[in-house]
Parts: structure tokens; C-alpha cells; sequence
């Protein structure tokens, strides 16, 4: 190998490692406050708990315009940490609320519209937890405008995440139904190798949704997706219910896994 080609890879090499550094300096220095504001939490006034929520809706604002001179992943990660130390404090959510949410991912996309995991935190935290669906498909939109069916290659997840989010919490099935079409295409042209099959489950949830926009199948393998993606219990819990309410039921098994039987056909 030459000197003009192990030049460029060593600086790319570098540059890495200064950002993975970066992330875990981030990380390490962001955990004792994490603990901090935890032990805190649970005894603070709830005038200063709002205070410092607006502090970090300041903060979150002045993120969203602020220049990142090339380190948008670097930021987007620091954001993204910052949301789960905002959604993990459960005492302080308990006192007030999950409003913020939004907030982050809209600083998080708008810097990494490809971190495809910050789209299932986003559908949890601000449809489920926040209450604001509407809010969840904005910003999915926004992300997905700035995607292509190989940019990420896992990017027909996210077609079919909004198509759930539209189905369940706002009841939109037409939307819903595009949304998993879509999510079939975008599939069809991704090089991974689950691809085919969730290309060809996308197209049968869209023709349920056709025949029937209330059809109890498409929410029983909606609530079932959320269910085998939640991150949190009470998220686990909420899918539970709706999978029993549609005639499905949640098996669990002794090695901790479990096994989601459908209802009977609509």
C-alpha cells in the first residue's frame, strides 16, 4: 500500500476514534450526573424541576440552530443520551411528564436522520408515553425524506414503524396502509437478508388494512411488533393489553421468551 492511500485511511482511522472517544468521554462524565439527578429527583420542589425542564428546552432549541462544524453524529449521540437520562428518570416524569420528548429527537434526526434506533425511542417516548402521534409522524417524515431504501439499509423499518404509529394511535389506515406499501418497495430494494420477508409481511398487513381498516389481524401484528420491540415495561405492558383486546393472547415461556398467538380471522 502506498503513501497517498495509508494516508487518507489512517485519517479516517483517527478521525474515528476521536469520535468514539468523544461519545464514551460523553457517556462516562454524563453517568454520575445521571445519579445525581435521580437521587435528586425524588426530593426536589416541583417549581425547580419545572425550572430545569425549561433550562433544557433553552438548551434543546438553541441545539437545534446551533453550528456543529461537521460533528452532527457527535451531537446527535450527546443528544440521545441526554434523552435517556430525561426518559429513565422516572420520578421526575412521574411528577410531571414526557412533553420533552419530541424535543430531542427533533435535535437527534434533524443532526442523524439515519440513526434508525432513535425512531423506535421516538414512537415509545412521544406516542405512548408523550400522548403527541402527531408529533412522532412529523418527525419521522422529516427523517425519512432524507432517507433512500439502501441509506440506511434497515430503512424500511422505519416505513413500517410509521405505518403502526398511524394505525394504533391515530387511526389512520389509509396512511397506515401506504405507509406498509412503501415499506414493502423499500424492502424489496434493501441488501439485507430479511428483507424479502418483510417486504412480503408489509404487503399482507397493507392488504389486511384494505379489506378491513379496523381489521383485528393488522392491529394484533402491530401491537405485536411494538410488543417485540419495547424498550420498557410499561410499553410491554400497554401492547399486552391490546393484543388480548383484539382476541390475541401473550404466552410467556420458561427461558423468559415469549410466544404471541393471533385471534381468530377477521
Amino acid at each position: 500500500m502506498n503513501a497517498q492511500v495509508q494516508r487518507p485511511i489512517t485519517q479516517v482511522v483517527v478521525t474515528m476514534a476521536c469520535i468514539l472517544g468523544c461519545v464514551g468521554a460523553i457517556a462516562l462524565l454524563q453517568w454520575p450526573q445521571l445519579q445525581q439527578l435521580r437521587t435528586r429527583s425524588q426530593e426536589a420542589p416541583i417549581a425547580d424541576i419545572r425550572r430545569d425542564l425549561e433550562a433544557e428546552q433553552v438548551q434543546l432549541n438553541l441545539l437545534k440552530k446551533a453550528p456543529t462544524f461537521g460533528f452532527d453524529n457527535v451531537v446527535a449521540d450527546w443528544v440521545f443520551l441526554r434523552f435517556l437520562q430525561y426518559f429513565g428518570d422516572e420520578p421526575v416524569r412521574l411528577r410531571t411528564d414526557y412533553r420533552l420528548s419530541p424535543e430531542y429527537f427533533e435535535v437527534i434526526l434533524g443532526r442523524d436522520p439515519h440513526f434508525s434506533l432513535a425512531y423506535l425511542f421516538l414512537s415509545n417516548s412521544t406516542s405512548v408515553y408523550a400522548g403527541m402521534p402527531e408529533r412522532t409522524i412529523e418527525l419521522t417524515n422529516r427523517g425519512l425524506s432524507q432517507l433512500t431504501p439502501t441509506s440506511p439499509p434497515d430503512s424500511f423499518y422505519l416505513w413500517r414503524r410509521k405505518g403502526i404509529d398511524e394505525l394504533l394511535f391515530l387511526g389512520d389506515a389509509k396512511a397506515a396502509q401506504q405507509s406498509f406499501l412503501t415499506a414493502a418497495e423499500w424492502a424489496e430494494k434493501s441488501p439485507l437478508p430479511e428483507a424479502a420477508q418483510v417486504a412480503e409481511s408489509s404487503r399482507q398487513t397493507a392488504a389486511f388494512i384494505a379489506r378491513n381498516p379496523k381489521s383485528r389481524i393488522a392491529q394484533f401484528i402491530a401491537w405485536g411488533t411494538v410488543l417485540s420491540t419495547a424498550q420498557d415495561k410499561l410499553t410491554r405492558e400497554i401492547a399486552v393489553q391490546r393484543i388480548e383486546q383484539v382476541g390475541g393472547r401473550v404466552v410467556s415461556k420458561p427461558d423468559g421468551t415469549f410466544q404471541i398467538l393471533p385471534p381468530p380471522q377477521d
